[in-house]
């Protein structure tokens, strides 16, 4: 398997992680504030994750 395409699903499936932390993020705000933290935290260490492969995937092309 060749390197962009590894890169591209692995970015696919950071983007779906992503995306359910930022949903638990937002449905736990008001009822336990500490899991809402670590969710959004969580989130944002994916989005730095995220930004790296794309920064690869312009390099790459």
């Amino acid at each position: 398997m060749s390197r962009v395409i590894q890169l591209n699903r692995y970015k696919q499936h950071l983007e779906e992680r992503y995306t359910k932390l930022v949903e638990r993020s937002k449905d736990y705000r008001y009822v336990d504030e500490a899991k809402s933290d670590m969710a959004s935290y969580k989130a944002m260490k994916i989005r730095e994750k995220i930004n790296r492969v794309n920064y690869l995937d312009n390099s790459l092309v």
